[in-house]
């Protein structure tokens, strides 16, 4: 089927231009300009012929047409061809016109022919055009003056234009954001989101969409900015504030972007500083019911300098906030606080269904493709921007290819996204981790290594001993939506972020190489017995290992060790001076090291160990500062064994 032009204009006015030219049609033609409405303004002084054709295409092409009756319209022969023009192609089936009467000075039975006014003006062109035509004119009058309209006599005419475009702007749907090219709707938290908006309701309601970057906040927001902004007599969706903030006057910026959507450029110029900005915003918004959207908001100062209180709007509006950042939300902008929702990611049905769309263009998958779409969905956690980022990058690599390297591509991309997440959803959370102050990435990185989905109490332990402030920088990775402690007191961080986190590791100076969790990178770091003051914590699971005094003293820094099924043989004495955890799953009943002293070690994990009552081991190690001794699981142990050599709790 072949796709209809865009037509150059949203409205085409038709009017008597001695009545209204410079008056109330001029104010309405800027003031729909303004709105980004583009207008046709007809121009009775175009002469008859070729011009004539190019004013009907524009009633054609416009979708409204808004003949503004004034009591010189109907004596004008050119206002009554605009008008018939209207009716003929609102009628046919294939338009989708709608036409809006004005009436200006005059009222609805006038413009239907039941008073004389319009009559009188109509009888006078009947030396001029036949009979026909004159019977066409005045049928369209009839049936545009039985229309809804807007009657303007004894009204004011600066409320009625605001509210003429705020009728015409919702009939075009100008305030439509453009969403996901294949939005996957979840009812869900759109129905949650509406519930905390509650539009209708008197006040003013501040409502905070948080989460990790690529998680749909963005595009959440965008769904209800389109859904609700019907309901409001003026709306603004700021987008991408925190990079459209930077000094020196990105704020300024902002306010004035933010004003635009109501008032002219006029008003907004007389602006100068960010001051000003706040008095101007409190002066045009306190009287206007409005919907606001702030998009992605990384610091309290765009918060504060943008919608700060509720004061400063008229009831019944509503601001919505985006942001990584939740802490910015707990500001009391108004008596009961911004109410918040957290999205954390899509329900699996409609992530895979979401990964179809942008995969196959298509709501399934080819049948062979069925298993990998899920394993990649999976993989991705549900995040949509990694599902929608992979799935286009299958699809417009495997419209070059053929089946067998479609497939080989689409299982190197399976591979690649266990390895860790794609560059642009690495971007993403990049911005939230660049944020960070040093001891917070640390510990950042050490949830995202060994931590994810374990207890908080130990590793709090621990990184309290190494100074690293531990409940504040969990509080500051939670609030910036890397990491969620769960109700059963784990850590919890989404599949997506936590690959994130070991890419930093794995790629990044100066964090490369600071901690090793892949078996066959440590066993290498192990054999090759050369001296790196670079690793900082190590974990070899499920590999039997005899660690010797000459491995470990390779690695002075080490803070945290974990290994299972290993052992440790040779003399320790004056070794790993800075390791704060052990955790040290073993079987052996015998115990081969000597000088086990570690003068730093907090933490000590024996549990799920084959070792009893009588295990060497005891009389061997000596920690001066252990805080915790996890023999959780030691079936073998009996009897509370003699700890008395290793010193508990002595600082």
């Amino acid at each position: 089927m072949e796709t209809k032009p865009e037509s150059k204009y949203d409205v085409f006015l038709s009017f008597r231009g001695s009545d209204t030219r410079l008056n109330f049609t001029d104010s309405l033609y800027h003031s729909m300009v303004r709105a980004g409405i583009r207008v046709f303004l007809d121009s009775e002084e175009l002469e008859y012929g070729e011009e004539i054709s190019e004013v009907l295409k524009a009633v054609n092409e416009a979708q409204i047409c808004i003949p503004i009756f004034s009591q010189n319209f109907a004596s004008s022969s050119w206002c009554l061809r605009e008008v018939a023009h209207m009716i003929e192609c609102s009628s046919e089936s294939n338009q989708n016109k709608e036409i809006i009467p004005i009436f200006y000075d005059v009222k609805a039975d006038d413009v239907k022919l039941k008073t004389d006014l319009f009559k009188k003006a109509i009888h006078k062109h009947k030396k001029k055009v036949g009979k026909d035509e004159l019977e066409r004119w005045k049928s369209a009058l009839v049936e545009v003056g039985g229309k809804i309209g807007r009657e303007l006599i004894g009204k004011r005419q600066g409320e009625e234009i605001d509210s003429i475009v705020e009728q015409v702007s919702r009939k075009l749907n100008t305030r439509h954001m453009s969403v996901t090219e294949h939005l996957v709707e979840d009812s869900a938290q759109v129905e949650a989101i509406m519930k905390l908006l509650d539009v209708g309701s008197d006040g003013v309601r501040f409502v905070g969409i948080h989460g990790t970057g690529g998680v749909g906040k963005t595009t959440l927001a965008k769904v209800m900015f389109n859904k609700l902004s019907s309901h409001f007599e003026g709306c603004c969706f700021l987008e991408d504030i925190r990079a459209s903030s930077q000094p020196p006057d990105g704020l300024l910026k902002l306010q004035k972007k933010l004003l635009s959507s109501f008032v002219s450029s006029t008003i907004t110029d007389q602006i100068e500083n960010v001051d000003g900005g706040i008095k101007m915003i409190k002066r045009v918004l306190r009287n206007k019911k409005v919907l606001i959207v702030l998009d992605d908001v990384d610091e309290k100062e765009q918060l504060e300098n943008l919608a700060r209180k509720s004061d400063w709007f008229c009831s019944g509006s509503r601001i919505i906030i985006t942001t990584r950042e939740v802490i910015i939300l707990k500001t009391q902008v108004n008596p009961n606080g911004i109410l918040l929702y957290e999205v954390l990611g899509m329900r699996f049905d409609l992530a895979l269904y979401l990964f179809y769309k942008y995969a196959f263009r298509s709501d399934s998958a080819v049948k062979e493709y069925e298993n990998p779409s899920r394993e990649i969905v999976c993989t991705v956690g549900m995040l949509p921007l990694a599902i929608m980022v992979i799935g286009s990058h299958l699809f417009d690599l495997g419209n070059d290819m053929g089946h067998l390297d479609k497939r080989k591509v689409w299982d190197e991309t399976l591979k690649q996204l266990k390895e860790g997440p794609f560059d642009k959803v690495r971007k993403s959370l990049m911005i939230s981790y660049e944020r960070l102050k040093h001891k917070e990435k640390e510990v950042f990185l050490d949830i995202a290594c060994f931590f994810t989905n374990e207890d908080r109490t130990y590793p709090i332990i621990m990184w309290k001993d190494w100074n690293y402030h531990p409940h504040t920088a969990i509080t500051v990775r939670s609030l910036k939506s890397l990491i969620k402690i769960r109700d059963d007191n784990k850590f919890w961080m989404h599949d997506q972020v936590r690959d994130f986190g070991r890419y930093i590791v794995l790629e990044e100076y100066p964090c490369k190489f600071c901690r090793v969790w892949i078996r066959e990178k440590a066993l290498n770091l192990l054999e090759r017995k050369e001296k790196n003051e670079d690793v900082e914590a190590l974990s070899l699971m499920f590999h039997g290992h005899s660690f010797t005094r000459e491995e470990l003293a390779c690695l002075p820094k080490l803070r945290f060790l974990q290994v299972r099924k290993s052992d440790f043989s040779g003399n320790f004495e004056n070794l790993l001076s800075e390791l704060r955890w052990l955790s040290w799953q073993t079987w052996q009943t015998t115990f081969h090291a000597s000088n086990f002293h570690f003068s730093n070690l907090v933490v000590l994990d024996l549990s799920d160990s084959d070792i009893g009552d009588d295990w060497v081991g005891w009389s061997q190690m000596k920690m001066d500062k252990l805080k915790v001794l996890d023999l959780t699981s030691c079936i073998r142990i009996k009897q509370t064994p003699d700890f008395s050599n290793l010193c508990l709790w002595r600082s």
